[in-house]
């Protein structure tokens, strides 16, 4: 890597470095189920990745086609070099690698209950760009509301057993 160059690591330490998130899947969509998934890339959008390219997965989602899984609404921009023949379509559809076993599986839940794939992460793992692709269903407004007036509810339960607990204990 190039000196001075910061790049975002994940918080597990598992040697993954993110490359873009959507993070505001959770309040989107109740996440059933997560998958990791290849994504296949031409070599000037590995060259923008490694650049620092700001990748934009939130528009993006994925879809079961005839037997391949295939990620679409990605943004990965244009590498500054690539001119002419070398360059990329940034918002082309990308097929994503993983085992037909797990294909099929995501192809019957998404086909019978409504559901959808969702891009959660883009990162480097081993050298390798991966998907973190999401079984998710999507929240309605309402839904959204009861979900943040729950979390606020345990935080306000939270802060207050903190401080009955800070003069409980001298």
């Amino acid at each position: 890597m190039a000196k001075g160059k910061k790049t975002k690591r994940n918080k597990a330490g598992d040697g993954t470095t993110l490359i873009a998130s959507y993070k505001r899947a959770h309040r989107d969509y109740e996440i059933l189920d997560t998958f990791e998934a290849g994504i296949v890339l031409t070599g000037s959008e590995v060259k923008s990745l490694r650049e620092g390219g700001n990748a934009q997965i939130a528009e993006g989602y994925a879809r079961v086609q005839r037997g391949e899984l295939w990620l679409d609404g990605v943004h990965i921009p244009p590498y500054t070099n690539a001119i002419g023949f070398g360059a990329h379509d940034p918002d082309r559809t990308r097929k994503l690698l993983m085992n037909r076993v797990e294909i099929d599986k995501l192809d019957a839940r998404t086909a019978q209950t409504g559901l959808t794939l969702v891009p959660l992460r883009l990162y480097w793992k081993n050298g390798r760009a991966k998907v973190e692709v999401a079984l998710a269903k999507g929240r309605t407004k309402g839904d959204k509301r009861q979900t943040m007036a729950a979390r606020d509810a345990d935080r306000e339960m939270q802060q207050a057993l903190a401080t009955t607990n800070k003069y409980t204990d001298h």
